[in-house]
């Protein structure tokens, strides 16, 4: 099914970001990240470190040393990227580096792992004991040695719970609860790295840097993960204004608080939620606007699937949110092109609606493609049709099942015809790509989009995954 909705309404030339800037300052933090590894194994080498390869004993033991040094490091990386700083998501937006944090979990945990072999092997070389000897004697005589071993415990199950396959056999608190070990695991570590060796003895160069490292790295997961979340949703008092329903199990929510222009929120992002009413205090949710902010109001379109989100229809007037952002770079800042292209799969019609609202384009030069199962499965319709007809863009809705065994985003007819991303957008070389929708959908459609030539930068998108 095709609307056209276009006008010939004039509006301004599209607007352009500073995408140059944007990507100076991504350049600048993947050096900063690359520095911090050649940095610390500068610090070791200059540090004596470079005369300790005479024996087999010592070079083991020393690529040992490097190895640890390098997986903590990328630890902290790991959990700056979580921090949600605002350099890093004006830089790469949430969605991107969360997938950096989570590509690093197994590079972090094999050097961490190799750390610890590689010193037992290396001290049983140097005393000639077979490890398991070497394994005892380390557990029981060196101290805080046991607290370093329940953090590598720990880390590992970390790591083993955020692959997909097993992430998905846990309720996402559960999951959560786990993954919060993180912190605990890289704590409980410290103490071996000051008392055990010489590397980090009082007076040494590595044991400052580290320091000033850890307690910056904690100060960044402080303020921007709590301090800053609980201070803004005590200034702004957000409250639920009204919910209206969408379409059975779909809401909006309406929320109202004080000088909310402040937040600085852009159509697009979205906010993690907490809803202070029985039942729904313990859990926070990521929802993205599905309006545009003003300085009095903001909206939000949910479709109730887990346990605690089934609740959301009955929440009562004045109930009092907190919340923490605005997130994510899905977004007019992400803006590389004259044409923008909106596709949407369920709720992710959400950001894309808010988008539509606000994003800068002339007549003719926007696209929206809603992609559902049947007409009943699409949300917000009304909205988009409207919108479309007043700024000048096209609306399609894309409905029909996909086939079965073919990895695609478009529906069974839509394939035997040949039907691409490309045929059914022809500019879509000039245009900006925003996706939103569940991960396998959204990935088929960003495999569609890049086989045909549309460039990395051009295509943006989130998925209603954790």
């Amino acid at each position: 099914m095709s609307l056209d909705t276009r006008s010939t309404r004039t509006v301004p030339a599209p607007r352009h970001p500073a995408y140059q800037k944007r990507m100076r300052l991504a350049d600048s933090l993947q050096i900063i990240c690359i520095a911090s590894v050649a940095i610390v194994i500068a610090i070791f080498l200059a540090d004596g470190g470079a005369a300790k390869f005479g024996t087999p004993a010592d070079a083991v033991t020393s690529l040992g040393i490097i190895a640890g040094l390098v997986g903590t490091d990328l630890l902290l990386v790991m959990l700056v990227l979580a921090a949600r700083l605002p350099p890093i998501d004006r830089a790469f937006g949430h969605d991107q580096a969360m997938a950096v944090h989570q590509s690093l979990g197994k590079p972090a945990l094999y050097l961490i792992l190799g750390h610890a072999a590689l010193l037992i092997t290396g001290y049983a070389l140097a005393e000639n004991v077979n490890v398991f000897a070497e394994i005892w004697t380390m557990f029981t005589g060196l101290p805080d040695l046991p607290l370093a071993f329940l953090g590598l415990a720990l880390m590992i199950g970390v790591v083993v719970t955020s692959l997909v396959v097993v992430r998905r056999k846990f309720r996402y608190e559960a999951w959560h609860a786990v993954h919060l070990l993180a912190y605990f695991a890289v704590l409980v570590a410290i103490p071996h790295q000051l008392s055990v060796g010489n590397l980090l003895s009082e007076g040494a160069i590595a044991r400052y840097y580290w320091l000033a490292l850890y307690v910056a790295v904690a100060g960044s997961i402080i303020v921007f993960r709590f301090v800053l979340p609980v201070a803004r949703s005590l200034r702004h008092r957000l409250v639920v204004e009204g919910v209206d329903a969408v379409a059975p199990g779909v809401v909006s929510i309406r929320l109202t608080g004080r000088q909310l222009d402040k937040l600085r929120a852009t159509s697009g992002q979205f906010f993690v939620w907490r809803f202070w009413a029985h039942g729904l205090w313990w859990q926070a949710h990521p929802f993205s606007l599905s309006a545009a902010p003003t300085g009095r109001g903001l909206r939000i379109t949910v479709r109730g699937l887990g346990d605690a989100s089934q609740k959301l229809p009955q929440l009562a007037r004045g109930t009092r949110v907190s919340f923490e952002g605005p997130y994510g770079l899905f977004t007019e800042s992400a803006r590389t092109s004259p044409r923008v292209v909106l596709i949407a799969a369920g709720i992710g019609v959400a950001p894309i609606r808010s988008l539509l609202e606000t994003v800068s384009f002339a007549p003719g030069h926007a696209t929206v493609l809603l992609r559902s199962h049947s007409i009943g499965d699409t949300y917000l319709v009304d909205e988009l049709t409207d919108l479309c007809r007043v700024r000048g863009a096209e609306l399609r809705i894309i409905t029909g099942k996909r086939p079965t065994g073919v990895s695609t985003w478009l529906p069974a007819d839509a394939v035997r015809a040949g039907n691409t991303l490309g045929t059914l957008v022809p500019e879509l070389h000039s245009s900006d790509i925003y996706i939103c929708g569940p991960r396998p959908w959204t990935d088929a459609v960003v495999r569609d989009a890049r086989s045909g030539g549309v460039p990395t930068r051009q295509i943006h998108y989130e998925r209603f995954d954790w």
